[in-house]
């Protein structure tokens, strides 16, 4: 491998690493099945180096690789196991002892309600709530055009919020009018 594609890896790696780690462990099971995925993706950069993109455009590249990853290692995840568990219900708790008791959402009904909408949903969503992406950057994640990932994103979030009503949970976001911005932040 020559030096230049060599430099271009490494500095994609010291750039996204932790940044791919987190989206990992936010969509794993447990910390060895997150580091899985980071070396996936990284051994996936390894191979494809003539594929990776400049700059910033990296990152978002590693997000998509590491996207496909887990959307990979859920399959077989499936095919072993016949039901995944769901997400520990203990950690709503901990974010729930934390919060002001003014600004307390049922976070166990959050946790279902979310659980409960469609995997595009809850990935569209997290990427703007967990990984701070905004519109154009998921678009360049999910290999469609800005105005899509726009569109995409405000459907979730509607449809997030309707199931929010339908189960009766009011959040601190919708008991006061206010408009979500469709760039950074849920």
């Amino acid at each position: 491998m020559s030096d230049d594609r060599r430099r271009r890896f490494e500095e994609a790696y010291l750039d996204a690493y932790e940044r791919i780690l987190g989206y990992a462990t936010r969509r794993c099971d447990s910390p060895e099945d997150a580091l899985d995925v980071v070396a996936e993706t990284f051994e996936v950069a390894w191979r494809r180096i003539d594929d990776l993109p400049p700059g910033d455009q990296a990152r978002l590249w590693l997000y998509g690789v590491a996207r496909n990853v887990l959307a990979n290692q859920r399959r077989g995840n499936l095919r072993r196991h016949a039901g995944q568990a769901e997400l520990r219900e203990d950690i709503a708790d901990l974010y729930a002892r934390t919060a002001p008791p003014a600004e307390r959402a049922d976070l166990k009904a959050v946790g279902r309600v979310f659980r409960a909408l469609s995997d595009d949903d809850r990935e569209l969503l997290s990427l703007v709530a967990w990984e701070g992406l905004d519109a154009g950057e998921i678009a360049r994640v999910l290999g469609c055009s800005r105005n899509a990932a726009r569109i995409r994103i405000h459907r979730a979030r509607k449809r997030l919020s309707r199931a929010l009503a339908a189960a009766d949970v009011e959040t601190p976001l919708m008991s006061r009018p206010t408009r979500i911005p469709t760039g950074g932040s849920l």
